[in-house]
C-alpha cells in the first residue's frame, strides 16, 4: 500500500471508528463464522442423516435413529465412563494444583517464581506423544514405579491396589488408574496457571483483617482465601475437563480395553466409516460443555481467565 493511498485511507476512517472497527474484525470474524460455526452445523446437520448398511453410503434423510443408539447401553457406558474420568481428572488436577498455585502466589517473588513458571511450563514444550509414551514406560510391569514399590517393599501395596475392580488391571499402564495418572500429569499445568492468578489477587489486607479479628488458618482459608480462588478453579476445570472429554490418545495408549468418546468418534468416522453416528457422539461433549460453562460463568470463572 503507497504512503498517498494510506493516508487517504486514514482520512477516511478518521471520524468514522464504527466503521473502522467493522473493517478490523470483518476477516476474524468471517473466519470463525464459516470454519467454525460452518463446521458444527454440518457437525449437526450429519448427525440426523442415516447410514445405508448394505452399501456403507450416508442417507441424506433425517432420522433420530442415530441419538436412539446413544441410548444403547454399550454407548451409554462409553459416555458415562469418559464423563466420570473427566470430573475425576478435574478433582485431581484440583488438588494437587491448589498447593503449587497458593506457593507461587504467597511466597516466591522475582527468579524464585520464574523458576517456578518454567517448571510448570516446561513440559508442554516437548511432545505431547512423546510425554504418553514415556508415562506408558514408567508405569510398566517392568517400569520405573513398579521397581521403586518392589525395592522400597511396597509391592504388595501396588499390587493390592491393581486389584481393585474398575480402576486395576494386569499393570499401572493397563489400568484405569494408570489412565487418570496421565490425564492429571498432561493437564495439571492448564489447572495450576489459572489458580495462581485468581490467588494473585487475592488482597493481603483481608487475609491480615481474618487474623486481626481472631480468625485460625483453617477459617481463614475455608472463608476468605477459597472463596476468592474457587473462580479460578473454575477456570482450570474448564480445560482439564473438556480435554478430557474429548482426548483418544491417552485411552488408546494407556490403559485397558475401555472405550472413551473420543476413540469412538475416530473408529466411527475412520475405520467403521459411520460418520452421521460420530457426529451425534461428539454433541455430546459438545452438550455436557456448554451446561458446564454456563455453570462456571455464573461462578465467574471467566474473570479469572
Amino acid at each position: 500500500m503507497s504512503a498517498a493511498l494510506a493516508r487517504g485511507l486514514s482520512t477516511f476512517l478518521y471520524g468514522r471508528r464504527g466503521l473502522a472497527l467493522a473493517l478490523l474484525l470483518a476477516p476474524p470474524l468471517l473466519w470463525l463464522g464459516v470454519v467454525y460455526c460452518g463446521s458444527l452445523v454440518a457437525l449437526l446437520a450429519n448427525s440426523f442423516y442415516g447410514l445405508d448398511e448394505f452399501s456403507g453410503v450416508i442417507k441424506r434423510e433425517y432420522t433420530l435413529r442415530n441419538f436412539v443408539e446413544l441410548a444403547a447401553p454399550a454407548n451409554l457406558d462409553v459416555i458415562v465412563r469418559t464423563v466420570t474420568m473427566a470430573a475425576a481428572v478435574t478433582l485431581g488436577c484440583a488438588l494437587i494444583a491448589f498447593p503449587i498455585a497458593y506457593f507461587m502466589a504467597r511466597y516466591t517473588r522475582g527468579w524464585v517464581r520464574a523458576a517456578c513458571y518454567l517448571g510448570v511450563m516446561l513440559p508442554l514444550w516437548s511432545s505431547y506423544l512423546v510425554r504418553v509414551y514415556a508415562w506408558k514406560l514408567l508405569l510398566a510391569r517392568e517400569g520405573v514405579v513398579n521397581w521403586v514399590f518392589a525395592e522400597t517393599g511396597m509391592g504388595w501395596l501396588l499390587q493390592a491396589i491393581l486389584s481393585l475392580p474398575v480402576i486395576g488391571g494386569p499393570s499401572l499402564s493397563i489400568s484405569s488408574l494408570g489412565t487418570f495418572i496421565v490425564f492429571v500429569y498432561i493437564w495439571l499445568p492448564f489447572m495450576i496457571l489459572p489458580v495462581q492468578a485468581a490467588l494473585e489477587r487475592v488482597p493481603q489486607s483481608l487475609i491480615e483483617a481474618s487474623a486481626d479479628l481472631g480468625a485460625r488458618d483453617a477459617a481463614t482459608f475455608r472463608k476468605v482465601i477459597f472463596p476468592l480462588a474457587a473462580p479460578g478453579i473454575v477456570a482450570g476445570s474448564i480445560f482439564t475437563f473438556s480435554l478430557t472429554l474429548g482426548d483418544y490418545i491417552i485411552p488408546g495408549i494407556i490403559g485397558d480395553s475401555s472405550m472413551f468418546i473420543g476413540q469412538v468418534v475416530y473408529l466411527q468416522q475412520g475405520t467403521a466409516g459411520n460418520v452421521p453416528l460420530a457426529a451425534a457422539f461428539t454433541l455430546v461433549p459438545i452438550t455436557v460443555m456448554a451446561a458446564y460453562l454456563a455453570v462456571a460463568r455464573r461462578m465467574g470463572a471467566f474473570d479469572a481467565l
